[in-house]
């Protein structure tokens, strides 16, 4: 099995899905329970399709694949801010600096 902890991205990725988790413990219940639910559980995805991908010989598939699941975290994590699930405009900013980091290494991994 590959390792994959010291990974820029991996620690990245699990970062972002940490902070998720505080972050949707603000929201609203309407949207902890709904919106909330779909962005912790689509972060941990990510993480785990780093792993898969990091263990793959040929990446590219698991690479791409990655990218569409970031595309699909955007929508909701902009979904959010446009229905104000997020308490602070510097939660939703730093949620997507770090998405979009994440999203710059996986195009050069």
């Amino acid at each position: 099995m590959a390792r994959y902890e010291h990974l820029p991205i991996y620690k990245q990725a699990m970062d972002v899905a940490v902070h998720f988790e505080k972050v949707v413990a603000g929201f609203s219940r309407y949207h902890k329970y709904t919106l909330g639910t779909e962005l912790r559980n689509k972060s941990r995805e990510i993480v785990s399709q780093i792993v898969r991908a990091n263990a793959e010989h040929d990446k590219a598939p698991k690479l791409v694949e990655l990218r569409g699941q970031l595309d699909e975290l955007f929508i909701l994590i902009r979904l959010a801010k446009e229905v104000q699930a997020f308490k602070s405009f510097s939660a939703y900013q730093f949620t997507v600096e770090q998405v979009a980091s994440i999203c710059r290494q996986n195009e050069g991994w």
